[in-house]
């Protein structure tokens, strides 16, 4: 198992809920991409492109995941940190895991 998500899941970055993924997430809006950025504490780092204001950022986090995860949208939910910059997410049966975010598989 590589390090990366070793101390992923060490750090409470994330957890198995059964078949969905619960994220512990911090956002770095207005940056220049958006990717996965490491560890920022307990939280997997997300840069975003978008605005914090009036939701933008929000609604680009649960785009980005969707397309990371293989998921539409709407399997994507924001649990905790609407108007924060540390969020809780549930990603519903996520169909891949990127490699970028040292998430391992779901254990059976």
């Amino acid at each position: 198992m590589p390090a990366s998500s070793s101390s992923a899941e060490t750090s409470g970055a994330w957890r198995w809920d059964g078949a969905d993924l619960i994220l512990r997430v911090r956002v770095q809006p207005r940056a220049s991409r958006e990717e996965f950025a490491g560890l920022h504490g307990d939280a997997l780092k997300v840069r975003l492109t978008a605005p914090p204001v009036d939701g933008k950022a929000n609604a680009a986090l649960i785009a980005f995941l969707a397309r990371s995860f293989g998921v539409a949208k709407r399997e994507v939910t924001l649990l905790q940190g609407e108007t924060g910059r540390s969020k809780m997410v549930r990603v519903a049966r996520p169909a891949c895991l990127p490699a970028a975010a040292g998430i391992s598989p779901r254990p059976v």
